[in-house]
């Protein structure tokens, strides 16, 4: 009794899992389906980014020094070394680009970032000498 009570049991959990396994096998069968056409649309996508690179408009003429239409880069480094040539303190060179001292501290040591208005100041102070800077300050003050 037991034991025929184990086949039919086994009998219709067969039945059970052919089902399932055939739908498991199916949906595999659709995943790897769209797999490909995933790839076949990348594919299209970087095809069409590369074309459209290429016939991307030449950027326009630059404005002091700065191409026009191009973001500003800024570089903790690159500002202490331009105060340094210039010779000016933290302070004075603060009130030269309108901002504070205490701005151009954490600017220096990289615990902020300029927003872009101050950027584009600091790319206009770019490759100006000693003198050109201390009269731009007093002119300031």
């Amino acid at each position: 009794m037991k034991d025929e009570i184990t086949r039919l049991a086994r009998r219709a959990l067969k039945t059970e899992l052919d089902t399932l396994r055939k739908a498991g096998a199916g949906y595999r069968h659709d995943i790897a389906a769209l797999k490909r056409q995933v790839a076949a649309l990348e594919k299209g996508r970087a095809a069409l980014e590369k074309q459209a690179h290429k016939n991307a408009p030449t950027p326009s003429p630059s404005v002091n020094g700065e191409p026009a239409g191009k973001s500003l880069r800024f570089s903790a480094k690159r500002l202490r070394a331009q105060r340094k040539n210039i010779g000016f303190s933290a302070e004075d060179f603060a009130r030269l680009l309108g901002v504070s001292a205490q701005s151009i501290y954490n600017w220096e040591t990289g615990k902020a970032i300029p927003r872009r208005q101050q950027l584009e100041a600091i790319a206009a102070l770019r490759g100006i000498g000693k003198r050109e800077a201390s009269s731009r300050l007093e002119a300031n003050a």
